[in-house]
């Protein structure tokens, strides 16, 4: 008798990402991710997430908390609130200089963002120094043409803020005006002095938040990559400016291993280094870990160095004093720099749903299969009694009942189609294992062997093998 331990061997990276309609059928068709508001015509490039997105979506951002926050000693959680006095943005230079370079085409009326359009033509580094008043006549000596018409015909670019504005309160007046958060991190800088306060925190230290932040920005259409509501999982990493420790070098380390650790095929990744005309204002460094999705690489996380300048600006704009008291010299206050490590969460489940994506050759059939690092699948087992004959059924609820309730998995019981159709369903939704329950599991087949046996199928590898269901659930306990 072949024992299972529910151990999955790593598997073979999957083929080159897919197209992205590929992509978006399947989410579509499976549960992962649906149009936002599709029944009254959709809102442009919004999306929800079903059911089993939503448990893609909980189970990468429960990793990430486990990874970066709970099983280090040097950092603490925080949930600050979307809604935030509006000198935290003034502050932070958002309500100044948050702003995009709109241009509009003159021949369809449709807007669009000038520097991208001419980051496509001549590089990042190349648009980051232009002016504003000098993207209108570079798209025109470009022969950049518009992407909806084709017409090369363009307004004058104009700065337009970012930030989405709205009211507190019944009165709609500029005395309560209030922003939807452009990011998450002003609401770790704001807290800062509560946290050494409140934790007793030491310098190195880092405060992680996992939230929502909005950006009424005009989008390119790739699906979730960039959208105008978005979840970031971000962390402030605070230090003491005279630490020579390369605390920069140690974080993309970490993060280069958590993302290549959850199997994204690492020659899909980049890192890539801001030149010194493309960092913001206050960053020393930074870098960007790209993949290389359908539409070309693109941003997946950035790492800045800080330095001081958000705890100096709330410091100043506030008039409270936010400097950290060293504790080994009383004498001593310093403002830390920080290291901030930016996740984007959508962006990442993004990535793990094309670098899962893989088409098969099954004798004369395609096999469609996600393969998910089982910790993030959204359904970890699937029960599956082998037909709707009642004793099968029963049988496969009362071992349905005892994994839910002995091992807190997420367990799916189907039994609708044949068992091949359940396994390129489950295949497709990516789930690690599937167990049927069959003639043999109840007896009645004797030539299936010893009674209480169930096949355990393995996603990956396809190979099926006999256990006891004692042992199942002993493996699965464990």
């Amino acid at each position: 008798m072949v024992l299972f331990f529910f151990l999955s061997l790593p598997y073979t990276l999957p083929m080159p990402a897919p197209t992205l309609d590929a992509l978006v059928s399947l989410c579509k068709r499976r549960g992962f991710i649906f149009p936002g508001s599709e029944i009254y015509g959709g809102l442009a490039n919004t999306w929800d997430y079903g059911p089993l997105g939503v448990e893609l979506k909980n189970r990468v951002k429960q990793l990430w908390w486990k990874t970066f926050v709970r099983e280090r000693a040097d950092m603490v959680g925080l949930d600050a609130s979307i809604l935030m006095n509006p000198k935290v943005w003034e502050a932070s230079g958002h309500v100044g200089s948050f702003t995009d370079p709109l241009v509009d085409c003159k021949n369809c009326k449709q807007r669009f963002r000038g520097d991208k359009l001419l980051e496509e033509k001549l590089g990042v580094e190349a648009v980051s120094v232009l002016k504003l008043e000098q993207v209108q006549p570079m798209l025109v000596a470009e022969k950049i043409p518009c992407p909806s018409c084709g017409k090369v015909a363009w307004t004058e670019a104009k700065k337009f803020n970012l930030m989405f504005k709205t009211h507190q309160g019944v009165v709609e007046e500029d005395a309560a005006l209030v922003y939807m958060r452009p990011e998450t991190a002003q609401g770790i800088f704001v807290n800062f002095k509560n946290v050494v306060d409140t934790m007793r925190m030491r310098l190195p230290f880092g405060v992680g938040q996992i939230g929502k932040a909005f950006r009424n920005e005009i989008t390119p259409g790739n699906f979730t990559f960039r959208t105008r509501e978005f979840e970031q999982m971000e962390i402030e990493y605070f230090i003491d400016p005279e630490d020579k420790t390369d605390h920069f070098g140690a974080w993309q380390k970490a993060v280069w291993e958590w993302y290549t650790g959850l199997g994204i095929d690492p020659k899909r990744l980049r890192i890539r280094e801001h030149g010194k005309d493309e960092l913001s204002h206050y960053s020393s460094k930074t870098i960007d870990i790209e993949y290389n999705f359908p539409w070309g690489f693109g941003e997946l996380f950035g790492l800045a160095n800080r330095g001081d300048f958000d705890l100096s600006q709330h410091e100043k704009f506030s008039g409270q004093e936010l400097r950290y008291a060293d504790p080994d010299h009383e004498q001593r206050k310093i403002l830390p720099h920080v290291i901030e490590p930016s996740f984007g969460c959508d962006r990442t489940v993004l990535t793990l749903l094309l670098d899962a994506y893989t088409e098969e050759k099954v004798g004369d059939d395609t096999r469609v299969v996600l393969k998910f690092d089982p910790r993030i699948a959204p359904i970890d087992l699937a029960i599956l009694p082998l037909s709707k004959k009642e004793h099968l059924t029963a049988k496969a609820q009362e071992l349905y009942k005892k994994i839910v309730q002995e091992t807190g998995l997420t367990v799916d019981f189907d039994v609708s189609g044949s068992i091949g159709k359940r396994y390129r369903r489950h295949d497709e939704i990516g789930t690690p294992k599937c167990i049927t329950v069959d003639f043999g599991t109840i007896g009645e087949d004797a030539a299936q062997g010893e009674l209480d046996t169930v096949t355990i199928r393995d996603r990956d590898t396809l190979k099926q093998e006999r256990v006891t269901i004692s042992a199942l659930v002993s493996a699965l306990k464990r």
